[in-house]
């Protein structure tokens, strides 16, 4: 029962966690937008919040185990929230980079961060290893749920600018406050996980000779898709479409609700195409489409044609998610998991930090659809060189 309780608790913070970062993804563009920010400026505010991601992701790896998952856990929380207030309130970009990082506000629009890294180790000592995959699938399914909703929420300040007296960029600042409440709820849940996602970890782990080869290895792929998906953050997606097409953020934040439902459902085909395949022909198999659904959206003529090609590559790019989690917890030891999640997702965030920034140089007028571009490629590669390097390496239940 207590396992259970615990469970149900991971799934309700990544939920809430997930609401307000999917929000927070998909207004930071309309609101930097309302601030006169540049495509640079977008870029470099983006890979702040991220880069505090990374740092965060570097703790939760080499400390969390030690002070207790839950205690980093609320820590973090508290600086979200005071970071995330901080963004809400600020107007120079130099000023809201620096709470950016504080608060580790992500642009990416998906949480990815510290706590995805502890919840999704101590996911695996709450089930039993036949379900470890199902356990993984539904905990995303609950994620890219969350930021669905979260999506639809970023519609908020044009709700807000039209039932209430706020205007200009305050219905964008109420919107992020809102965003800092989520973090509220969350920090609220963890204090109620008590010991249950701690684990008795010696001073320093150490990963055996043969875990180190896997982890390495795939981390080096990781880091080039990560580098890929920075080039394709939600808020840098998020501006493409307002100006390349001119459309609303009403009409965007209902495209990205129907994105992240579409990457929900996916999280449950994705395990069940697992038991059938396996986890790396699924990790690679769907992703190679998504990204070629990705280039057909940079040249679209309209931005109709762009919503069902960019609902499409929804509906696979996440298929990859659960199974590349699973696989990862599977091929190491018990004692292992949550050095090789941190490494792996320090790892993306890293990459993902590094990129905006780059991929805002390049969204000059004439230029918009390149980040599309150059990050389809290096995804398409990256799922390449993962095929050939990781097919004969599987995990225990698909050795029997």
């Amino acid at each position: 029962m207590k396992v259970r309780r615990a469970r149900r608790l991971l799934y309700v913070s990544a939920f809430v966690r997930a609401m307000a970062t999917s929000t927070a993804g998909v207004t930071l563009g309309g609101f930097l937008g309302k601030l006169d920010a540049r495509g640079a400026e977008l870029g470099f505010v983006v890979s702040a919040g991220l880069a505090g991601g990374a740092i965060a992701a570097i703790l939760a790896t080499l400390v969390a185990d030690r002070i207790g998952r839950q205690r980093f856990l609320i820590a973090a929380s508290v600086l979200g929230i005071v970071g995330t207030v901080g963004f809400a309130l600020a107007s120079s970009p130099v000023v809201l980079a620096g709470a950016a990082f504080v608060g580790m506000v992500n642009g990416m629009g998906k949480d990815r961060g510290a706590a995805l890294i502890l919840e999704q180790a101590a996911l695996p000592s709450l089930a039993p290893a036949s379900e470890r995959t199902q356990i993984i699938a539904r905990y995303t399914m609950v994620l890219d749920l969350g930021h669905a909703l979260g999506a639809l929420a970023a519609g908020a300040p044009v709700w807000l600018a039209g039932a209430t007296s706020l205007s200009g960029v305050e219905p964008h600042r109420a919107t992020l406050l809102g965003c800092a409440a989520c973090g509220v709820v969350a920090l609220a849940i963890y204090s109620r996980l008590g010991g249950a996602i701690d684990v008795d970890a010696a001073p320093r782990v150490t990963l055996t000779s043969r875990s180190r080869s896997i982890v390495v290895r795939i981390s080096s792929l990781f880091a080039i898709d990560s580098l890929a998906g920075g080039f394709l953050t939600t808020a840098m997606l998020a501006f493409f479409f307002f100006e390349r097409f001119g459309v609303s953020e009403a009409v965007v934040a209902s495209l990205f609700f129907g994105a992240r439902i579409l990457n929900a459902v996916s999280h449950l085909g994705a395990a069940w195409l697992a038991r059938r395949i396996g986890l790396v022909n699924t990790m690679v198999f769907t992703h190679i489409p998504s990204s070629l659904l990705l280039v057909t959206v940079a040249f679209a003529p309209s931005f109709p044609v762009a919503a069902v090609l960019f609902l499409l590559r929804e509906g696979l790019v996440e298929m990859d998610v659960p199974t590349r989690q699973s696989y990862v917890l599977a091929v190491v030891e018990p004692g292992e998991r949550t050095v090789a999640s941190g490494i792996t997702t320090l790892v993306r965030l890293a990459g993902w930090a590094v990129a905006p920034g780059f991929a805002g140089l390049l969204m000059t007028n004439n230029t918009m659809f390149l980040p599309l571009v150059i990050g389809a490629a290096m995804k398409i590669a990256y799922d390449i060189l993962l095929w050939r390097a990781f097919r004969r390496v599987r995990p225990p239940e698909e050795c029997v």
